[in-house]
């Protein structure tokens, strides 16, 4: 793949590492390559940070064409820059855009596009502990027509942001509203996809979440409002009774990389680990009778999420004593260092950008 760079001639000045928030800031470029029925991929170029130009009928404004990723750069101790497991992130595009009948991309285009755009962005970033460099590639459609029918012309962008933590407690324990009302995705939906419309629909539930205080929403199945299934931004899992149990992937979950990076420690570790249905009741049962131990949320963004409490149709569980667990300490600290080679990563996850 050919990349065409045009440099940004007026960089902008970068923000406090110790004060960047998630998703808040963007560097000085980002990535565009175009599709087209007839031409497949072409015009990969690298561009200064700017407003897409979009035609009021573009497929994505009216039908929701959209996927999307999300990933990180870290910057190690002796100034190397490594990707996590981005290989993972190609095929889970991939598998996003065959749901949504819009083209793939070709594996190694993919992360070389990203180690690119990194490389030329790399001053940006950051040096304060718990931070990274935000890698969000998307896909949509762009048809300059309003009928329905499957997309012809696509638009594959990266941009690349600066955070910090996710969620404003850190690495401490989160409160999490269980939504037994609206439902986020079913089985033979686009719940197993990353697309914008699975975001767009768990709105409600979170704007209700949050202003009761809580930062996340835990969803239930769409069928029975009975199996837990994941949160609103990360895959979730709990450890009862010396086992750690995390929810089937059955089409309706979104496939976590980070929640597979979970599975293979835990099993590394000699931790019983399983992925199964596991109902509400089971759940509230495993904290009324002490055998839930610990509870943590796993994801890009922000890694490990141990959650301290539950609410369920008014009624809150306490988990742990609202305090971080063991395994979620040791997979926060295993993930991160691997991420940022302070841990040696015996996987092979890791990728250098240069």
């Amino acid at each position: 793949m050919e990349i065409k760079i045009i440099k940004n001639e007026n960089p902008k000045a970068k923000p406090d590492s110790n004060s960047l928030g998630f998703g808040k800031f963007f560097t000085d470029h980002m990535f565009i390559m175009d599709h087209d029925y007839e031409n497949g991929w072409h015009n990969a170029r690298i561009v200064p940070y700017g407003n897409l130009s979009l035609s009021p009928a573009s497929t994505v404004l009216h039908y929701g064409e959209e996927i999307f990723e999300g990933m990180k750069a870290y910057l190690t101790e002796d100034g190397r820059i490594q990707l996590f497991r981005p290989y993972e992130n190609a095929k889970r595009m991939n598998n996003s855009a065959d749901r949504l009948c819009l083209p793939e991309i070709p594996e190694e285009d993919f992360v070389e596009a990203i180690k690119k755009l990194v490389e030329i962005d790399k001053d940006w970033i950051p040096t304060a502990k718990g931070t990274s460099l935000y890698i969000r590639p998307f896909l949509f459609g762009n048809d300059e027509t309003l009928g329905v029918h499957t997309v012809h012309h696509s638009t594959f962008v990266i941009i690349l942001s600066p955070v910090g933590s996710y969620y404003k407690e850190g690495l401490n324990p989160v409160k999490i509203l269980i939504e037994t009302e609206d439902v986020r995705a079913v089985r033979g939906g686009t719940g197993f996809a990353k697309c914008g419309g699975n975001y767009a629909a768990s709105s409600r539930a979170g704007k209700k979440a949050e202003e009761k205080g809580y930062s996340q929403v835990l969803w239930l199945d769409g069928v029975e409002r009975k199996y837990i299934e994941e949160v609103g931004a990360m895959n979730v899992m709990f450890k009862i009774n010396g086992e750690v149990i995390t929810p089937a992937l059955l089409g309706s979950i979104l496939p976590g990389i980070t929640r597979k990076s979970c599975l293979e420690i835990l099993k590394k570790e000699g931790i019983k680990a399983t992925e199964r249905l596991l109902s509400l009741e089971e759940l509230t049962k495993a904290v009324e009778n002490g055998t839930l131990e610990e509870a943590w949320g796993c994801g890009t963004a922000a890694v490990i999420s141990p959650i301290g409490l539950i609410e369920v149709n008014g009624k809150k569980y306490e988990i742990n004593n609202g305090k971080i667990g063991p395994v979620s300490q040791m997979l926060y600290d295993k993930i991160t260092g691997i991420q940022t080679g302070k841990v040696k990563d015996e996987f092979g996850w890791t990728v250098e950008v240069k």
